[in-house]
């Protein structure tokens, strides 16, 4: 839920657990504000635990040092963990909590936009494995997400736009499922990323998430509709993975940078597949070379980035490429599969922007 204060929206949560059985794990950078927590809900110090995030970092040997420090603090399966930090850090820690135990429950405050719009909600937990993004995971869903806008003014114009991109997938997707107004995607067309006014972004931020938790609420466990939310994101996490060199060198690709160039190359197909109009495929491109850039690739990588769509987790059989997308804004088509000829003649539209 959106809130104007992350404590007083916090207490009520609080109030239902021991406060022995309370800790907080957080993002190393976020250490004040975490320390703030603790002391404004009346927890020792001793109860939390810092991590140094990055994709990375995004591993089973940091998941062990999070169950580690759950087993020292002698936490039972009536337990309450806080995460504090951006997606890869709610991502860990959610899996974290889902498998010890069992399960114990815990509360995600998301401090990026890009996890606020997404990874912070949905009940999706992970790691990386094998370097391939979240192919080890569970589905758990945390008790609340506590969204707080003031966080982003502080943000970087580069993972504001990581976020961003997100929330332009959103409302792509978007089923008439907006809140109030004007359809979600047309009010991002309308939004000034020059400016990146957080007022103006607040209503969008709770129109996107109202999006993907009705979605989510009708199929927890992407058996079917959920899958909708995958859009952008085949073409987009292979894009990641190799500029990440399996997701080991600092640098690699924001992740809602993948995903803008993931959607541009699924719109390519939703037209020539699907019959989709091709104006929001020239509407999103001209917000990808205006705000995000080209996509660098080497020919070389070509090979690599179709092995790595055959390899992803939401393939329904193996080998396969599957993807979600559109005939038009607010329709989307899931189970897509797509050949390799079709996926490369995507990325040759994709490359030559």
């Amino acid at each position: 839920m959106l809130c104007s204060d992350i404590h007083s929206a916090l207490e009520p949560i609080l109030a239902r657990y021991d406060r022995e059985q309370i800790v907080v794990v957080y993002d190393r950078n976020l250490e004040s504000y975490s320390e703030a927590v603790l002391q404004h809900s009346g927890l020792s110090a001793k109860r939390s635990y810092s991590i140094a995030v990055s994709e990375t970092a995004k591993s089973l040997a940091t998941v062990q040092q999070i169950w580690d420090f759950f087993f020292a603090q002698g936490l039972t399966r009536r337990a309450l963990v806080i995460a504090i930090g951006g997606g890869v850090l709610t991502d860990m820690v959610g899996f974290a909590a889902a498998t010890y135990k069992r399960g114990i429950d815990y509360v995600n405050i998301p401090t990026t936009l890009l996890a606020m719009i997404d990874a912070s909600s949905g009940g999706k937990t992970g790691i990386n494995y094998h370097g391939l993004k979240n192919s080890i995971g569970a589905f758990a869903q945390p008790v609340e997400t506590l969204i707080w806008p003031g966080w982003l003014k502080t943000l970087p114009a580069k993972e504001f736009l990581s976020g961003f991109g997100e929330l332009i997938k959103t409302g792509l997707i978007d089923e008439g499922l907006q809140v109030t107004g004007d359809r979600l995607w047309d009010q991002l067309l309308q939004y000034d990323l020059d400016r990146m006014d957080i007022e103006e972004l607040t209503p969008l931020i709770a129109q996107g998430i109202a999006v993907k938790e009705r979605i989510v609420a009708a199929d927890p466990k992407e058996e079917g509709l959920r899958k909708v939310l995958n859009f952008g994101h085949t073409f987009g996490h292979a894009l990641e993975e190799v500029t990440g060199d399996g997701l080991q060198v600092t640098g690699a690709m924001p992740h809602g940078y993948a995903v803008v160039y993931g959607l541009i190359a699924e719109l390519y197909l939703s037209v020539i597949k699907l019959g989709c109009p091709k104006e929001p495929l020239q509407q999103l491109t001209q917000i990808m070379l205006h705000y995000y850039g080209k996509p660098q690739c080497k020919c070389s990588e070509r090979e690599q980035l179709i092995r790595l769509m055959q390899q992803d987790k939401k393939n329904e059989r193996a080998a396969e490429i599957n993807c979600t997308l559109i005939r038009s804004v607010g329709e989307p088509v899931i189970n897509q599969v797509i050949t390799p000829d079709e996926a490369n003649e995507a990325f040759d539209y994709l490359f030559s922007l």
